[in-house]
Order: structure tokens, then C-alpha cells, then sequence
């Protein structure tokens, strides 16, 4: 080699060497710009609140702006669809929702849980399962003892046909081994709606949260039979589980949590997961969720996937059994 080369030599790995501690810490100095912070859902709903309250946290704990962006339409997919897609450097992140265990299912998208980097759990609202204050039924069990007896004179709401809250009545028909048409599902805007006509007579049961139901219980218009849940809810603790309350152990909730593209590098995830931690183990944040109703639920990373995964099955067995998968 000519003395030119080897000086050429010498410089390149002088050069590559003074340039590894930089490259060794790209992701060291996480982040050091602005973050995108996803959601799939409309502003102002329970997940943008959500979202925007962790939004502003991050910004405290991280010493970067988060901004919010709602990526609404397509039933949540074009929301989801974002963030999955979104380049896995950790300045794109996004909250993703119970739909991510449903939509694969009904054929709207090719995503699911394992599509993303699963960073936190952050909040979970187990279905409720709630009568007329003046119906006869005393407990979950005497209204399906009345549904076998007497298929298609009762009817039930609370979400669209295929939302959570109709998967979580198809769920618990399905493990009592009662036909889906034995207890009809009338379709409703939102829970807030079924829950008005059930107190008008307009359905008989309705399955959504209890914070949904809330108002016409704390009314005295509506009573809560069960929760779809292995514990009683902190809001109402004495109602009964719902395999308390009729032997069944289904269990689901709308469920809420923060993800990124999947391949984030794992110490830009270690740092994210910290700090949605240190904010969701906060009073500040168990006060605002208590504000609202909100449940508050924690599962990080393989914990967070886990649950996902357990969700997607309970999903895909329920929605075939309702004629709701393709």
C-alpha cells in the first residue's frame, strides 16, 4: 500500500471512529424535536380527552411539544392506520383503541394488535349490564332465564350494530349458549341515546359502561344488574360481577392504550413507557380520570400485548358467533 493510501486509511477510521459515539446516541438525546401524538377518534370523545391529557403531560416529562392530531373516519382505521404506518423513530405515536381487536375482523383492515410497538395500557370500562329501575328482574340471571323462556320479547342497545357494546352482549349470549336473535339488538348512536330509551321503554337492557349509565342510575331511572368484569367497579362497588351475578365469566371493556409504529428502537421505548408511567401512577391523573369515569388500567409493553392478543381471540370467537365477522 502507498503511503498515500495508508494516510487515506488512517483518516477514514479516524473518521468513522470520531462518528460512532454520535451514531451510538442518535436515540440517546431522545426526542429533540416535536412529537405527533395520533388520535383515531373524534375531538372532544373520551379517547381525544384521554390522549390530549397524556398529550400534555409527555410534553412536561419529554421537553418537547406533543401534538395532538385526529385522524378520524373509516370506523378508527384511518386513525390506526396512522400511526402503524408512521416512521418508528418515537416522534409519531398515537393512542389506539378497543376497534384494533374488531376491525380486522369485519374485514375494514388488515391491522391488529401485533401491528404497532405496544407501549401502555392506560385506561379500561368494563360493560355494564343495566335494566329499568322498575323491571321485575332482580338479578343478570333472572333476565336470561326470561330471554330463554321467552326469545325475542326483550331487546337490547347501547352502541352501533358491531361496536363494543353490542360485542359485549353477543359475548355473554354466546357463553350462556343463548341465541344471538333470542335478545335483539337495536342500533344506537352512542350509549347516551340507548340509555334514554331504555328508560322510555324503547328496549329493555342496555350494555355500556356504568360512568355511561351513570346519570339515569344516579336518577334512579335505571338499575345495574353486573359488571362485565373479575371485580366490582370502584364507581358502583356494590353491583355484582357477572359471574356473581349469572354464573358467566365473560368479561370485556372499551379499552384505551398508547402504542407506536411497530420496530420503535427499544431505548426510545424504555423512555416513553417511563414516562407514560410516571404519569399514569400520578394523583393528578387518577383525579382526572375519577373526574370523568374514567377506569384506570395499567399493562405495559409484553403485558399490554398480551392483553391485546387475549382481546383479538375473544373478539374474533364472539363476532363469528354474531354473524359479524368476514
Amino acid at each position: 500500500m502507498s503511503k498515500a493510501l495508508r494516510t487515506l486509511a488512517r483518516v477514514a477510521v479516524v473518521a468513522v471512529a470520531a462518528a460512532m459515539p454520535f451514531a451510538a446516541g442518535a436515540q440517546s438525546n431522545y426526542p429533540n424535536r416535536p412529537i405527533t401524538f395520533v388520535v383515531p377518534w373524534g375531538a372532544g370523545g373520551g379517547t381525544d380527552t384521554t390522549a390530549r391529557y397524556f398529550a400534555a403531560q409527555l410534553e412536561k416529562e419529554l421537553g418537547q411539544p406533543v401534538n395532538v392530531v385526529n385522524r378520524t373516519g373509516g370506523g378508527g382505521v384511518v386513525g390506526h392506520s396512522a400511526i402503524a404506518q408512521a416512521a418508528p423513530d418515537g416522534y409519531t405515536i398515537g393512542m389506539i383503541t378497543v376497534e384494533i381487536t374488531m376491525m380486522h375482523w369485519q374485514g375494514l383492515t388488515d391491522l391488529n394488535p401485533a401491528s404497532y410497538t405496544p407501549l401502555a395500557l392506560v385506561n379500561a370500562d368494563p360493560a355494564g349490564f343495566t335494566v329499568r329501575a322498575d323491571a321485575p328482574y332482580k338479578s343478570v340471571k333472572d333476565v336470561l332465564d326470561y330471554v330463554r323462556a321467552n326469545p325475542g320479547k326483550l331487546k337490547a342497545s347501547g352502541t352501533g350494530q358491531g361496536g363494543i357494546w353490542h360485542l359485549a352482549l353477543a359475548g355473554l349470549l354466546n357463553d350462556t349458549k343463548i341465541p344471538q336473535s333470542a335478545l335483539p339488538w337495536v342500533p344506537s348512536n352512542g350509549a347516551a341515546p340507548a340509555m334514554q330509551d331504555l328508560v322510555a321503554g324503547g328496549v329493555d337492557v342496555v350494555t355500556c359502561s356504568l360512568p355511561e349509565a351513570r346519570a339515569m342510575i344516579d336518577a334512579g331511572k335505571a338499575k345495574p344488574l353486573a359488571v362485565m368484569d373479575t371485580k366490582a367497579s370502584s364507581l358502583f362497588p356494590n353491583v355484582p360481577t357477572m359471574k356473581d351475578a349469572s354464573g358467566s365469566g365473560w368479561t370485556v371493556s372499551a379499552w384505551r392504550g398508547i402504542a407506536g409504529p411497530k420496530g420503535l428502537p427499544k431505548d426510545v421505548e424504555a423512555k416513553l413507557v417511563a414516562s407514560i408511567k410516571k404519569i399514569a401512577d400520578s394523583k393528578e391523573f387518577k383525579d382526572f380520570a375519577s373526574s370523568k369515569g374514567y377506569g384506570t388500567a395499567w399493562a405495559a409493553q409484553a403485558d399490554f400485548a398480551s392483553f391485546m392478543a387475549k382481546g383479538d381471540a375473544d373478539m374474533g370467537v364472539v363476532m363469528k358467533a354474531a354473524g359479524l365477522a368476514k
